[in-house]
């Protein structure tokens, strides 16, 4: 079980530090981008040439969607910056949640059948929580309603939410039967795990 989660702990830092050099680099290649696109670098040197030839391919389609939202192109290598950190933290933030979660399933199987137990109520209300979870962040973003995830997160949170939205009225334009069917999903979940 320890060399499992010890491989796991091991690439994990390998990849940190991998996507560490990786901003660092980024970071070096959008200030020289920059500088290249607010022209303070002379635009005929072989840097600003290499630059529109070989980085601003790279950048277009984040300088796209930064023109469309009303920003100016000299933004973007910036922004792509902000993306690949962003999309560097979501990647960790994801890997050491399968870490913990594959500690926690060898752990709980070495327990035996109650180890076992265990898991399957934390994970089964686990599922719950992030159907609310979700639900609750695509009522705030436009998504196609037959959508895969907007089909998911309804059909596992509405069975909690309906009968919650009949005992407790939005308040205001805001319905907050997500937030209570949440805590309540929190104690129903410390009720089983108790059991056994």
């Amino acid at each position: 079980m320890s060399g499992v989660v010890q491989t796991l702990d091991l690439s994990l830092g390998y990849i940190r530090g991998g996507f560490f050099v990786v901003a660092l680099v980024l970071a070096g290649v959008s200030a020289l981008d920059w500088l290249v696109r607010a022209r303070k670098v002379n635009q005929f040197s072989a840097l600003a040439r290499f630059m529109r030839g070989t980085v601003d391919p790279l950048i277009a389609p984040i300088e796209a969607r930064v023109v469309r939202a009303g920003g100016v192109p000299q933004a973007a290598p910036w922004w792509a910056l902000v993306f690949v950190i962003l999309a560097g933290i979501v990647l960790i933030s994801l890997l050491e949640f399968v870490r913990n979660q594959v500690a926690f399933l060898l752990f709980s199987i070495d327990s035996g059948p109650r180890g076992i137990y265990r898991v399957l109520v934390a994970w089964s209300f686990a599922i719950l929580q992030l159907a609310l979870i979700v639900r609750v962040i695509l009522s705030w973003v436009r998504v196609r309603p037959g959508h895969w995830i907007v089909r998911w997160s309804y059909n596992l949170s509405e069975p909690l939410l309906r009968p919650l939205r009949r005992l407790i009225p939005p308040l205001g334009m805001m319905d907050i039967t997500p937030i209570i069917g949440y805590l309540l999903l929190n104690l129903l979940q410390s009720f089983f795990l108790r059991l056994w």
